[in-house]
């Protein structure tokens, strides 16, 4: 089976955006979601910012992937969350 092209180098730092509304339990979900796919995800990585009206929360996680498909694993399985709106 042939390689899929891509222009980024594995083993990589690649950070993700994930926006969702604002919940207690939104971070935590979202961590747990990415440990799936890279359980030594670091959540003391994950930056956090509020919408200007507090609706919604946006997370900056930084994952260490080692290859494509679980790149492409991970952003599956968050856009296919409920509570998520949008990943980055």
């Amino acid at each position: 089976m042939a390689e899929e092209q891509t222009l980024i180098e594995f083993p990589c730092s690649f950070p993700i955006k994930v926006m969702g509304e604002m919940r207690a339990e939104f971070a935590q979900t979202i961590i747990n979601v990415i440990r799936v796919h890279d359980t030594d995800f670091d959540a003391g990585k994950v930056e956090m910012r509020a919408s200007s009206a507090g609706k919604y929360l946006s997370l900056t996680c930084t994952v260490y992937v080692t290859s494509k498909p679980q790149l492409d694993d991970i952003y599956r399985a968050l856009t296919s969350h409920p509570m998520v709106k949008y990943v980055l």
